[in-house]
């Protein structure tokens, strides 16, 4: 199922069916990284809690984009993470952010100037227990085995969470689009991987695409029905060249191969080859 559609199923939603689902918690955490927390609003999707502020005709005035690398707040991430999966999850957010952007923008490169720059700084994580995820996905397969046709929902323990803040800056550094994003794994439409990371890692990509439509559209990405992916990002989600050259830097990605390993419950680590290393700043 699309990942445009299931996010729009939430377990909340779903729990009079399953009555495993269970969903996984995540704080609407503010680290300072945001030059402004002023005039944001509640604009909550079905499985994400959000505050956004945009200045539309600002933001759709604009004709490229800068991404400046995500960065993690002090403690934000869980010290089990080892350092390839800090920079998987923080790899994520960009790519993700960077495919989203080219549907209407010009992503330029990391040190060149342009009519708006972007950060993301990670807030909050909740690692994945992968033990539980490992007994999910045992768990899952035998139904197929079975040739018996009925979902089964992912363990309801030891789900994954992320929260993450971000905004964009004009030329003369003032903000013009925020958004405080939190969302957490849950038990219907995560799939469990082995992985203390795995969860940020997915988690990582949709808020890459939540900033990327605030900041593409001048619209919250939420409260809206789902809609079709780009062709671009059909190309780029299937491991094919990025629209924009500047996407480069965050590597392609995993495409069959992650869908495979995902299936499978691998680390996504072992699928995503992550990005080139990039210095680590903040806009100025």
């Amino acid at each position: 199922m699309p990942r445009e559609v299931r996010r729009y199923l939430a377990c909340g939603s779903l729990a009079f069916l399953l009555p495993l689902a269970a969903c996984a918690t995540a704080p609407l955490s503010q680290s300072g990284a945001l030059s402004s927390y002023d005039n944001l609003t509640s604009s909550d999707g079905v499985l994400t809690k959000s505050r956004v502020r945009v200045d539309k005709p600002d933001v759709l005035a604009a004709k490229t984009v800068r991404i400046a690398p995500a960065s993690v707040a002090s403690g934000a991430l869980p010290a089990n993470f080892s350092d390839e999966q800090r920079k998987l999850v923080l790899n994520a957010v960009d790519r993700a952010l960077c495919v989203k952007l080219s549907d209407r923008l010009r992503v330029v490169n990391a040190t060149e100037t342009a009519d708006l720059t972007v950060h993301a700084t990670i807030t909050h994580a909740e690692p994945t227990d992968k033990v539980a995820a490992g007994a999910s996905k045992a768990v899952s397969i035998v139904p197929s085995v079975l040739s018996i046709p009925v979902p089964v929902p992912r363990l309801p323990v030891g789900l994954g969470s992320l929260s993450v803040e971000a905004e964009a800056r004009d030329r003369s550094n003032q903000q013009k689009a925020a958004l405080i994003w939190a969302r957490g794994a849950d038990s219907i439409t995560s799939r469990p991987k082995v992985s203390e990371a795995s969860d940020a890692y997915d988690l990582a990509s949709a808020f890459g695409e939540d900033f990327g439509t605030l900041v593409a559209t001048g619209e919250s990405p939420f409260g809206k029905g789902p809609s079709l992916p780009s062709m671009q990002k059909i190309r780029s989600d299937l491991g094919g060249a990025h629209e924009n050259s500047a996407c480069d830097a965050f590597g392609r990605s995993p495409g069959v191969a992650g869908l495979v390993g995902g299936g499978l419950g691998l680390p996504p680590e072992w699928t995503d080859k992550g990005g080139n290393e990039q210095p680590a700043t903040a806009p100025k």
